[in-house]
């Protein structure tokens, strides 16, 4: 159940933005035999794209990775944006709502780590997965049942557009595009 505080936080939002690894990933770094970094990403969360925007939202993606990996994974899923490499979250955020012409009280961030400290408070929405930092799973608004990796951004997005009453009918649009 969620509570009031936080439905009316949902309703405002119209930006979602999510870190990479520890969020859309189980956080673990995998290497082939040939040293080729991999990364597990579910397929769910590209569903969550695809609703969000569906619903006019904007998404994207802050990272400190400065993978192709990465890269690729933003561009087959169609996020709107995505910053890699990036040490100063805070800075990334402040040049986002400038971009997009918003408030930080209209963004949601999803991050799971002390990286993502920075942003408590400059944001509108701070959501964490299951097994996120002790730390962030404290001061988050909204800790999700799904830890990272397990589609965390697909969990969040639905929880979003059920509050702003869109989901219905960002599901109805994805149905009848497929």
């Amino acid at each position: 159940m969620i509570d009031e505080i936080l439905k009316s936080k949902c309703k405002k939002i119209k930006m979602v933005i999510t870190d990479i690894d520890g969020v859309l990933t189980d956080g673990g770094m995998y290497y082939s035999e040939n040293g080729d970094e991999l990364k597990k990403f579910n397929v769910r969360d590209g569903v969550g794209v695809i609703l969000l925007k569906l619903a006019g939202l904007k998404v994207g993606a802050i990272t400190g990775e400065l993978t192709e990996l990465v890269q690729r994974r933003i561009d087959k899923i169609k996020m709107d944006f995505v910053f890699r490499g990036v040490r100063d979250k805070l800075s990334c955020l402040k040049q986002c709502l400038k971009d997009y012409d918003i408030t930080c009280e209209e963004v949601a961030y999803i991050g799971d780590e002390i990286n993502d400290y920075c942003l408590f408070g400059n944001v509108g929405l701070f959501i964490c997965p299951a097994d996120a930092n002790p730390v962030i799973k404290e001061k988050a608004d909204l800790v999700l049942q799904s830890k990272g990796g397990e589609g965390v951004l697909r969990e969040a997005a639905a929880l979003l557009l059920k509050n702003q009453s869109k989901l219905m009918s960002a599901m109805d649009k994805y149905l009848s595009n497929n």
